[in-house]
């Protein structure tokens, strides 16, 4: 019975030193090989915990997070995201899909980067959805302050009246408050393959397209949003 127990006892032992042995040489080593993994949500840190990329899901997509600081931002959308040495948001790439309520084919990619501490400045799309196929690049402007400031305003925007709160997104449109887009290469909603050259405030005063049925055609556009000149083949040959 003693031997027995001592034997017991023995194997026990030997099977804690081996396991001791293999844990601590994968510690030391840094190093772990795996044929597949199941996770929700995937953080890569620095070695002093700087956040610089995320890989989720839908249901545990983060915030926004800068400087290591995450604040509401809802975004109903997988992917993942980068950030900078700061532990703050530089871009990244979201993607969804499926179908609505009504069976129609909903299809969006999104591929961003971002100013510093601000929102995109180049953005790949490509969005299928209630009828629009838009693909291409868009080039924005972007504000000099913190996107943070924004949020940390919204409580005080939704306490204003709603006219109040309107006049004031007017005023704040008309001085670029948030930024514009100023260009668009791609295939717009319409169906044509066009380059679109916008202001300051976002409109557009330049395009170059092509129609679906091949017409080819450069627009030179006013400050009202009317065509002002026109040129086609035809045009040119007269």
């Amino acid at each position: 019975m003693k031997q027995n127990r001592f034997l017991v006892l023995y194997s026990g032992l030997l099977t804690a030193m081996f396991a001791a042995v293999v844990l601590t040489g994968a510690a030391s080593s840094g190093k772990a090989a795996f044929e597949e993994i199941d996770v929700q949500r995937l953080n890569l840190r620095e070695p002093d915990g700087t956040l610089r990329y995320v890989l989720s899901s839908s249901a545990r997509f983060p915030g926004l997070i800068v400087r290591g600081n995450e604040y509401p931002h809802p975004r109903p959308n997988a992917g993942m995201l980068f950030y900078n040495d700061e532990g703050t948001e530089l871009g990244g790439l979201v993607f969804a899909g499926g179908r609505d309520e009504q069976g129609n084919a909903i299809s969006v990619g999104s591929l961003t980067f971002d100013r510093y501490e601000q929102d995109q400045i180049v953005q790949i799309i490509g969005l299928d959805a209630g009828g629009r196929q838009r693909a291409g690049m868009q080039v924005s402007d972007r504000p000099d302050r913190a996107v943070v400031d924004d949020f940390m305003e919204r409580d005080t925007l939704d306490a204003m009246a709603a006219d109040e709160r309107a006049e004031l997104m007017r005023q704040r449109q008309e001085q670029n408050y948030y930024g514009a887009d100023r260009l668009f290469v791609g295939r717009t909603d319409a169906g044509a393959s066009a380059l679109v050259l916008n202001d300051a405030r976002g409109n557009a005063r330049l395009k170059l397209a092509v129609a679906a049925d091949g017409q080819a055609s450069i627009e030179f556009i006013g400050e009202d949003g009317e065509v002002t000149r026109r040129l086609t083949p035809e045009s040119l040959a007269q």
